[in-house]
């Protein structure tokens, strides 16, 4: 569900979507503002700095989500970020939560989230600078870490998962927490990790599969994302990840 421009970056966007077998229905293309579209810069070891020109994301409307009600409300996950204005992404949220489906956010990029937004949301997913803005709280370390998450588990959502990088990633539901180790990749590019890691978690919970399993998941897929260069091009496919997991040993601590 989203916006793009009538121009030949939407071309290329839909192209691509269509060869990984992503139903388009509910995207719709306008004809007086450019797709949105980020310029990423990767230096040696990695790490990206990303810089983004919104364009028709930001038109996004909550009646373009009204639209998209019969694709919600047939979901078992609904994933969420904030690269669409929060008018949208909450009206997504309310049809996802009325109709039973679970609802995964991650705060990306980050910015304040009012309590009746939080409240909408199963599973929170930010990184650390967005776990700092929205706990109030700086990540100095693993103990910082941990409050942080129970924090945002204090203001109403069920499950937050910090994702840490190379630290791996950090699960805290009810009252349990657990830290689980990144796998140990070379990185090329890190800039779609985090998307990789948000995907994998939501559709291991499309499957019914534990929340251990699912961090799992979503730990694998951002390792093999980090691992290649780009950002579209470098998400593994379910078999690259299957084959990986296979193979490796690593556990919750």
């Amino acid at each position: 569900v989203g916006r793009l421009g009538a121009d030949s970056f939407a071309d290329t966007l839909l192209g691509n979507l269509d060869a990984a077998r992503v139903d388009c229905a509910f995207v719709t293309r306008v004809a007086d503002v450019a797709t949105g579209v980020a310029l990423i810069a990767v230096d040696d070891a990695g790490q990206n700095a990303i810089v983004v020109a919104a364009g028709a994301n930001m038109q996004l409307s909550p009646t373009d989500v009204d639209a998209a009600e019969p694709a919600i409300v047939a979901a078992d996950v609904v994933l969420l970020q904030l690269e669409s204005p929060i008018a949208a992404v909450k009206r997504a949220a309310e049809i996802a939560r009325a109709h039973g489906a679970t609802v995964v956010l991650n705060p990306a990029p980050a910015q304040p989230l009012a309590p009746d937004v939080l409240a909408l949301v199963d599973v929170l997913i930010p990184n650390e600078s967005e776990t700092a803005l929205l706990a109030g709280q700086t990540i100095d370390g693993p103990a910082a870490a941990e409050a942080a998450g129970r924090a945002l588990r204090q203001m109403g959502v069920p499950t937050v998962v910090l994702t840490l990088g190379e630290r791996g990633a950090l699960l805290v539901h009810g009252d349990m927490v657990r830290r689980f180790p990144a796998f140990q990749i070379a990185p090329v590019d890190t800039t779609a990790a985090g998307d990789a890691f948000v995907a994998g978690l939501a559709v291991a919970l499309a499957e019914a599969r534990p929340l251990d399993e699912a961090v799992r998941w979503g730990n694998a897929a951002g390792a093999l994302a980090a691992a290649q260069l780009g950002a579209q091009p470098s998400l593994p496919t379910r078999a690259a990840l299957e084959a990986f997991l296979s193979e490796a040993t690593l556990r919750p601590d």
